[in-house]
């Protein structure tokens, strides 16, 4: 079964001008218009979309999503060397996440117990060297 782009925008809960981006970037194809009416979406393409956006939710980038599509017929251990590689990515960023944010709450704390209104220990603290 076939839907047209608004209808099709609409079922995965993204914009018009997203799906048309994808077609830009090469990541589905564009269907032919008709003489008469509007392009027609196969499944295949809006199943596409969703693996799009489900990836791009799972923190892969554009370039990342289309080397998974690419490996789509291939071994899974080349798609899973690639999850592998973005799951050390993502623990990277949760360990610098909380780095900034134990810097974050003793900064808050200083500020909290300063007297001395008229210096910020934030502010100290961001313009150190």
């Amino acid at each position: 079964m076939s839907t047209t782009i608004s209808k099709a925008a609409k079922k995965l809960k993204i914009n018009v001008e997203t799906v048309r981006f994808y077609e830009r970037r090469g990541l589905i194809e564009q269907p032919v218009k008709p003489l008469q009416g509007y392009r027609h979406y196969p499944t295949e393409t809006v199943n596409r979309i969703r693996f799009i956006k489900r990836s791009q939710d799972l923190g892969f980038t554009l370039h990342e999503i289309e080397g998974l599509l690419s490996l789509n017929d291939n071994p899974c251990s080349q798609v899973q060397e690639l999850a592998e590689k973005k799951l050390i990515d993502i623990r990277k960023k949760q360990a610098d996440l909380l780095l900034l944010e134990q810097a974050l709450l003793e900064n808050l704390e200083q500020c909290q117990s300063n007297d001395d209104q008229t210096r910020c220990p934030i502010i100290d603290a961001l313009q150190l060297p």
